[in-house]
């Protein structure tokens, strides 16, 4: 009688966890479909507001190479070029130094100075982005600007060191995933051999997370590229291209945030929409890059056994 009751209540359990997969499962499918019907939405609406551009033949004023509402003209490429020259200038800065710290976290560091080291990155990941501005504008700007003689300080390059501290975190925590999957034998194989430290992260570790190294720098630069408020603190927001580090940039996001206050009707409000549209588009295809490469990745795991 008591193993039929044990029974019973196994036989009732098994049911209701079903039940509640099937409950986790149409929650998670409502989930996606909103997300889906968000993209789809916000999508085409920016395609709609694009639309009296090509219809008008506005489009190759749009895409010309002169910001100067008052005299007409409306090109946003100034900005597509300063979107591109700050987000590589930042990653360049920001990725040497994830290797490095990452390679402190895995051969170097040991014990509480580890622990430390990666809690202090993570912090980083939950300042808001603000404050790095805020920061920036006190005590890097004037040094720029009294130091090296960079014009006002507001510059490529002061927003490009503002911008790596930013994008740090994140490059470091996806390449240290990335490193913390390799199987301990490579690790083990290596000291066998007798390399050191720097030469195990360099011949060894770094070439197997290749594609983790990948992942993190395009996820790093497409987190520089959708930034709005460091450019629009310290870059200087001149609509110019970028010819030298010291000069003043104007990135695509602090456009959109300038001048979105305009007159509805005007032409100058069009062309947010074309500028919204590009990076709708840029960072799509930096999602379908992450995710290719991702599958990728699992597959060559796979077949070579890590």
């Amino acid at each position: 009688m008591f193993a039929c009751n044990g029974n019973v209540e196994t036989f009732v359990l098994f049911r209701l966890s079903d039940k509640s997969e099937k409950w986790i499962e149409w929650i998670l499918l409502i989930a996606t479909c909103i997300s889906a019907v968000a993209i789809i939405a916000i999508l085409s609406l920016l395609v709609a507001f694009c639309l009296p551009l090509f219809t008008l033949g506005r489009i190759r004023g749009v895409l010309s190479s002169q910001w100067q509402p008052s005299g007409g003209y409306f090109g946003i490429l100034p900005m597509c070029a300063g979107s591109l020259a700050l987000s590589l200038l930042a990653l360049s800065i920001a990725f040497p130094a994830a290797m490095g710290i990452c390679t402190l976290l895995h051969v170097l560091a040991r014990g509480v100075f580890n622990r430390f080291l990666l809690a202090t990155v993570r912090f980083m990941t939950g300042i808001p982005t603000v404050v790095y501005g805020f920061v920036s504008v006190f005590l890097l700007v004037p040094p720029m600007r009294e130091w090296l003689g960079a014009g006002t300080g507001f510059s490529l390059l002061t927003a490009a060191f503002t911008l790596s501290l930013l994008i740090l975190p994140t490059i470091v925590l996806v390449l240290h995933a990335r490193l913390e999957q390799i199987d301990p034998i490579l690790r083990l194989a290596s000291e066998a051999l007798g390399l050191t430290p720097i030469q195990q992260m360099r011949h060894v570790l770094f070439p197997v997370a290749s594609r983790g190294m990948v992942v993190a720098a395009v996820l790093g630069m497409g987190r520089a590229i959708g930034d709005t408020l460091i450019s629009l603190m310290v870059a200087g927001n001149a609509p110019q291209f970028p010819v030298s580090l010291y000069h003043s940039i104007r990135t695509l996001t602090a456009h959109v945030a300038l001048v979105v206050a305009t007159d509805s009707r005007s032409m100058a409000y069009q062309s947010v929409f074309a500028a919204g549209l590009g990076l709708f588009l840029v960072t799509g295809l930096i999602t379908l890059f992450i995710r290719k490469s991702g599958k990728a990745g699992r597959e060559v795991r796979r077949e070579k056994g890590f």
